[in-house]
């Protein structure tokens, strides 16, 4: 009896243990692997990973250009330096920035790509608009022609252009690029124009209808209904424009040899500007270019759209999200 009472209880007992242990096992699992993979420890360590090692790729140019600037002529010929230089100099950038005529060209090339750039965001949204919600004629040969332009390559108009600009007087002057962005040709003008189409496409009828029970007419709609709707567009448009007209360095070296010139220029124009003194056919370099004042340059040019970028990516990430660039 006794023995009996005692093998029913050692039953019981590893019953209990495993119920025990098995409902902890699972605690321990959830916990690691998670109900949902997105939730889990591995997974999101695994995700953490993967963002680390795409954000080091994307930073290490940049973490590169940094250190360099800052080495010295010993550092940069020592190749047991790498990344943290024995010695931080300023040297570099003070030579980039005399190199460069930084001041003036950050003025020539801010001017160029904000101005434009605003023109364009009016101009491009309201063809936009007028393909997508308007009745036009022609209207599929239109944009068909408009995708046209954004697939014919620059070189190809570029002496037409260069002659109808220097037959007007308009060479080394922000006219341009300006007059282009007016007509809604300016860089990359066709992309903005279908962004603009595919968003105002998307929005419903029923705004329009009312506004015009009430009276308002085509202008009023867009400008006072349509177009603050689209501020995300605008914002993805102008950050995209912006970044393209400030890197762009084909039209302005046709069209902006000299006087009016942008960073783009201006790097290309390092070593010349720095060392300006020849001897018959020699060049007498009386302050040497190293790696590092380039490194200085290049990180000064790309300096402001960073910093542009670091204000404005929250919204331009949600302007990306509810346009219909990824649709």
């Amino acid at each position: 009896m006794i023995t009996a009472v005692k093998t029913e209880f050692e039953r019981i007992s590893r019953g209990v243990r495993s119920v025990f242990w098995g409902r902890r096992a699972q605690k321990v699992k959830l916990l690691v692997i998670g109900r949902n993979v997105s939730d889990g420890l591995i997974a999101k360590l695994i995700i953490y990973l993967l963002l680390s090692i795409v954000a080091y790729l994307y930073l290490q140019p940049i973490l590169y250009m940094v250190s360099t600037m800052f080495k010295t002529m010993a550092d940069l010929l020592d190749p047991t330096v790498k990344w943290i230089p024995r010695e931080v100099t300023w040297e570099n950038v003070t030579k980039a920035i005399k190199g460069l005529q930084y001041p003036e060209a950050l003025r020539n090339t801010s001017l160029i790509a904000v101005t434009c750039s605003l023109v364009q965001v009016v101009v491009c949204a309201m063809t936009g608009y007028a393909l997508a919600r308007l009745s036009v004629p022609f209207k599929g040969l239109i944009t068909a022609l408009i995708i046209l332009t954004f697939l014919i390559p620059p070189q190809v108009i570029i002496i037409p252009l260069y002659v109808i600009f220097s037959k007007m007087g308009l060479l080394n002057s922000l006219f341009v690029f300006l007059i282009p962005a007016i007509f809604g040709q300016g860089l990359k003008g066709a992309l903005f124009i279908l962004i603009f189409r595919q968003f105002f496409r998307s929005q419903p009828p029923s705004l329009e209808e009312a506004a015009k029970l009430d009276g308002a007419s085509t202008a009023r709609l867009f400008f006072g209904i349509m177009l603050p709707l689209a501020r995300s567009a605008c914002l993805v448009v102008f950050l995209f424009s912006f970044i393209w007209y400030w890197n762009m360095y084909y039209e302005p070296s046709m069209f902006l040899a000299k006087g009016f010139t942008p960073l783009s220029i201006r790097l290309d124009m390092l070593e010349e500007v720095l060392n300006p003194t020849l001897l018959g056919n020699t060049r007498t370099i009386t302050n040497p270019i190293t790696e590092g004042t380039k490194m200085a340059a290049a990180f000064l040019i790309i300096l402001p759209p960073i910093l542009i970028f670091m204000l404005l990516q929250r919204w331009f990430v949600s302007g990306i999200e509810r346009t219909g660039i990824v649709e």
